[in-house]
């Protein structure tokens, strides 16, 4: 078993992820360096993540993308790896990263793999769910957290490769979970829009909706995870067709006011 650490800068950022920090860090302990940016968590999240590190940060949340770059800022290495305190690295992601360290590090700027997600206990392979390609390692000076709160990614100057191993994702424990997040996300997304003068049509509550269904369900192939991805498909278009209503909403009552 290989247990020479690799210089390479882990970063972390977590509010009351005591359910999943643990899984989360005791997979990434091959690396010479760990940081974790906490928003201030009233559970066991850094109590626990001291266990891992020293280098534990307090910072108000303010968005994801400002609150991953404070987190990329904070590093070290020249290296770093993000990842999200519900994912897990793979030992065969860890084995392919061991690969290029070696090899092709000097080569390239950044590496993607693959996202494989959990939802309501199953992994989804379809539904336009996998293979969810991201870039978390990468060369710190090259890499810079961009986007909004809904869509964050890391823009990279350089050389990428992939390294086709999976990085796991344990999301939506339940439909409680899923429907919670489609609450909050779809009100993110109303608010973000509407302050760009946005406004919703009709077409965008109806077709919308139903094209996301499609798209997932049939095009994706949503079908061949069975009833998860049929409930799952479900879930997305009526995300689609919340955002809008509340968009809409907004607009009614700006009117009104």
């Amino acid at each position: 078993m290989q247990t020479e650490k690799l210089d390479i800068s882990v970063v972390i950022i977590t509010y009351n992820e005591e359910k999943n920090i643990r899984r989360c860090l005791e997979h990434v302990k091959w690396a010479r360096e760990i940081v974790v940016v906490d928003s201030h968590s009233t559970d066991k999240t850094v109590e626990i993540a001291r266990e891992y590190t020293d280098k534990i940060f307090l910072h108000p949340f303010e968005e994801y993308v400002d609150q991953k770059n404070y987190a990329l800022d904070l590093a070290t290495s020249d290296w770093v790896l993000s990842v999200d305190a519900d994912e897990v690295v793979t030992p065969e992601l860890l084995n392919r990263i061991r690969e290029v360290w070696s090899r092709e590090k000097e080569i390239y700027d950044g590496f993607t793999g693959n996202r494989r997600s959990q939802f309501c206990g199953k992994w989804i392979d379809h539904c336009g769910w996998y293979p969810d390609r991201k870039l978390r390692l990468f060369r710190r000076q090259r890499g810079r957290w961009t986007g909004d709160d809904l869509h964050e990614k890391v823009r990279l100057e350089g050389k990428i490769k992939d390294l086709n191993a999976d990085l796991l994702h344990y999301t939506y424990d339940n439909l409680a979970d899923n429907i919670d997040r489609i609450q909050r996300y779809s009100t993110i997304f109303a608010e973000a829009q509407f302050k760009r003068g946005r406004r919703a049509t009709v077409l965008d509550l109806t077709i919308r909706p139903a094209a996301r269904f499609f798209k997932a369900y049939v095009l994706k192939r949503g079908f061949r995870d069975g009833r998860h991805g049929l409930i799952l498909c479900v879930s997305a278009a009526f995300y689609v067709f919340l955002k809008y209503a509340k968009l809409w909403e907004l607009g009614r009552m700006r009117d009104e006011g």
